[in-house]
This record gives C-alpha cells, sequence and structure tokens, in this order.
C-alpha cells in the first residue's frame, strides 16, 4: 500500500480509490495475517499508535481533521477521505471519521516474557474480541508485563478488540501462540507460576499465598472456562469468590480482579 501524501487541494480519496480499497480489505484477518498491517480506528487509538511509531499512513475525514490537528500533524502520511469512505473503513456505527493503516504488533511469546516478567495474562481459546481488548487493557492499567493470546484466540488485531483495549495494545508485549504448551513452557522457563482463574477451584483469592510470587494467570474461553488439559498443566487453580446471588462473573471483570489481586500483593 502507496503512503505517497496527498497534496494540498487534492479531492478526498472516495471508497472506490485504490488506496482506501486495500486499507478496507484490512478488516479481514486473512489480509491482516498476508500484510503484517492492521486498522486502527479512532482519535485514541491513533494517538497511541502514533506515539509508538506503528503508522503508515492516516486516512481522516475533512472535519476529523479539524478536530485532531494534531494527530494529523504526526502521521507520516495523510490522506483526507470522503464520509462514505470512512464509514467503509469503520466498523463502528458511529464513526470518528480517523482511521490508521498500523504495522501488527505481536510477537513470538518467548519474546514477550523475556527478562523477569512478574504478572503476565494468559488468554486461552478467548473468542469476544470486546473481552480480549478490555482484558488487554485491564492487563495495562495493572502493570501487567505482558499478554499472550494462546490456542484459538480471536485475532488481537480485531477492529473490535482495537477499540476495546483503548491504546494499550501498543503499551506493552502482546505474543500470539496456537501451542498451549509451548506457552506454558515459555511461562515456566520465565519463571512465572501459573495460576488458572477457575470458578470451580477449591482455592480463593482470600486464601491463597501465591501472588507474591511472579504469575501467569490463565483465563479461558467465555462459555465453556479453561480446557481440563490446560487445568491440569497448570500450577494451581483459583477462584473469585462470589459473596452475592450471581452466578458468575464475565471473563474481563474476573481477569480484572485476579490480576489486580496480584499488582496490589506484588506492589504492597
Amino acid at each position: 500500500m502507496s503512503t505517497t501524501p496527498q497534496r494540498p487541494g487534492d479531492v478526498p480519496f472516495t471508497h472506490r480509490t485504490p488506496r482506501v480499497v486495500a486499507a478496507r480489505r484490512l478488516t479481514r484477518r486473512s489480509a491482516r495475517e498476508e500484510t503484517g498491517r492492521f486498522l486502527a480506528e479512532g482519535a485514541q487509538a491513533v494517538r497511541e499508535a502514533l506515539r509508538y511509531g506503528r503508522v503508515h499512513e492516516l486516512f481522516v475525514t475533512e472535519d476529523a481533521a479539524q478536530r485532531y490537528p494534531e494527530l494529523v500533524a504526526d502521521a507520516p502520511a495523510v490522506s483526507t477521505i470522503t464520509g462514505r469512505a470512512a464509514e467503509l473503513l469503520s466498523e463502528t456505527v458511529t464513526p470518528q471519521g480517523i482511521v490508521a493503516v498500523c504495522d501488527t504488533v505481536t510477537v513470538d511469546v518467548r519474546a514477550a516474557l523475556s527478562g523477569s516478567p512478574r504478572l503476565v495474562a494468559v488468554l486461552v481459546d478467548i473468542a469476544d474480541p470486546g473481552n480480549a481488548g478490555t482484558v488487554l487493557r485491564v492487563a495495562d492499567a495493572a502493570g501487567a508485563d505482558a499478554v499472550v493470546f494462546a490456542g484459538r484466540c480471536v485475532d488481537v488485531h480485531n477492529g473490535k478488540c482495537v477499540r476495546a483495549s483503548t491504546g494499550s495494545l501498543f503499551h506493552l508485549p502482546v505474543a500470539t501462540e496456537p501451542d498451549v504448551d509451548r506457552v506454558l513452557e515459555a511461562c515456566g522457563h520465565a519463571g512465572l507460576t501459573t495460576v488458572a482463574a477457575d470458578g470451580y477451584a477449591e482455592a480463593d483469592l482470600t486464601t491463597t499465598g501465591e501472588l507474591d510470587r511472579p504469575t501467569a494467570w490463565l483465563f479461558g474461553n467465555e462459555a465453556h472456562g479453561l480446557r481440563d488439559d490446560v487445568l491440569a498443566k497448570s500450577d494451581s487453580a483459583v477462584r473469585v469468590p462470589l459473596y452475592g446471588r450471581a452466578e458468575s462473573l464475565n471473563l474481563a471483570t474476573a481477569a480484572a480482579v485476579c490480576l489486580y489481586a496480584s499488582a496490589v500483593r506484588q506492589h504492597s
């Protein structure tokens, strides 16, 4: 995809302009994997992508260019687009009119866990992109050192996941690895204790004494939780105690409680 900027006075690109058509292909996972690029939509995501040097080209409507002049000024290449083009590049009901073509962010799991990590979130077979992005945001806020997408997970570069992370996608190492055993092995090699979040575990967050250690929390699929083989290979399992009448917590909420339980212990 060319990143030659438009000249002053150029007519805005339409949804049929080849550059816009090529960018729109990035809403599909196959195109993202083929090109190594993805779309970051909205001012916050674009701001963080620019800050971390991930942007190739910025597509922006004339109205959005007036609202976010600092983002336009920081972009390596800018293309003005029509409102219709912005709608087709967007995956939201109300597009903000600003979309960046970015380099993908994922790294190998060993690279993500290099150094001496103390807190890591491992998402196993997670299907919902909104949950995945929210856990990325929570992990970032809790000071986690990395997030690993293991097994058959949603694409971290999915538009909904990128938006839900509100820029955190660019802040910490993110790895993808389809082989869960390789992830568990890498966690052990990095000196991390693997703790499975499991609603049926005997130990709970108020009784476990393991959270002072460097920890990799394992979070399972929204509907089915962690697979039995993953639970069997984890170092321990812990549940979030429920004091009210709710049957359970959703994935993102449970991850927030678990990650912050570790973060508080590790920072006290």
